[in-house]
C-alpha cells in the first residue's frame, strides 16, 4: 500500500502530465481544468489542494518542461571532455527544443505570458541558463574565451538563444530557421574564441 506522500507525488505527477498534454495542444487559455481532471482521474478538489489553482499548475508544468530542457542539455553534453564543444553541443540541444510542440507552446508563448516574465526567467535561469553561464566560465577560466563579463555573456547569449527559439516556432520552415540559427550561432560563439 503506497503512502500518503507516495500518493500525493502521484498524483501531482499524473495532473502534471495530463495538463502538460493538454496545456500543449489547446494552450493555457483553451485548456479545461474539467477536462484535465477528467483525464487524470481525480477530482477538481485535488486539483486546487495541490496546485491551487490552474496558473499554480501550469506553472509546475512550466517548471517541468524548464527541468526537461535542462536535463537534455546535460545529456547532450556530459559525455563531452571538450569544454568547447560542450557548449556548441549544449547551445544545439537547446536551439533543437524548440521543435518540440510542448516546449514551444508552453515554455515558449504561454509561459512568460501566463506567468509573467518575471516569474518565467527565474524558471530559466535556474536550469537552462544556469547551464550556459557554467559552461562560459569554464570556458573562461581555461583561457577558450575571455568575455569582458561572464554574466553578460551568459544574458546576452541566453536572450539571443531564447529569442531563436521563439522564431524558430513560428517559422514556415522549422527545421531551416533551426539550421540557419545554429549555424548563425556557431559563427558568433566563434568570435569569443582565444585562439
Amino acid at each position: 500500500m503506497p503512502t500518503k506522500q507516495e500518493q500525493r507525488a502521484a498524483t501531482m505527477a499524473k495532473l502534471i502530465a495530463v495538463a502538460r498534454a493538454q496545456f500543449a495542444e489547446h494552450g493555457y487559455a483553451h485548456a479545461a481544468t474539467e477536462q484535465i481532471v477528467q483525464l487524470a482521474g481525480v477530482t477538481r478538489g485535488a486539483l486546487y489542494h495541490y496546485f491551487d489553482s490552474k496558473e499554480g499548475l501550469f506553472r509546475a508544468v512550466v517548471a517541468e518542461i524548464q527541468r526537461d530542457l535542462a536535463q537534455r542539455i546535460i545529456s547532450a553534453t556530459e559525455s563531452i571532455s571538450d569544454p568547447w564543444q560542450q557548449l556548441l553541443v549544449g547551445c544545439r540541444a537547446f536551439l533543437s527544443a524548440s521543435l518540440d510542440r510542448d516546449i514551444q507552446r508552453i515554455g515558449l508563448l504561454d509561459g512568460p505570458a501566463i506567468l509573467g516574465w518575471e516569474a518565467w526567467r527565474k524558471l530559466d535561469a535556474e536550469n537552462s541558463m544556469r547551464l550556459l553561464e557554467s559552461s562560459i566560465q569554464q570556458l573562461a577560466d581555461s583561457g577558450i574565451i575571455a568575455p569582458a563579463s561572464v554574466v553578460a555573456a551568459t544574458h546576452l547569449l541566453s536572450g539571443a538563444m531564447n529569442e531563436a527559439v521563439l522564431w524558430i516556432a513560428q517559422a514556415a520552415e522549422p527545421q531551416q530557421a533551426l539550421d540557419a540559427t545554429i549555424a548563425v550561432l556557431e559563427q558568433l560563439l566563434s568570435g569569443l574564441r582565444q585562439n
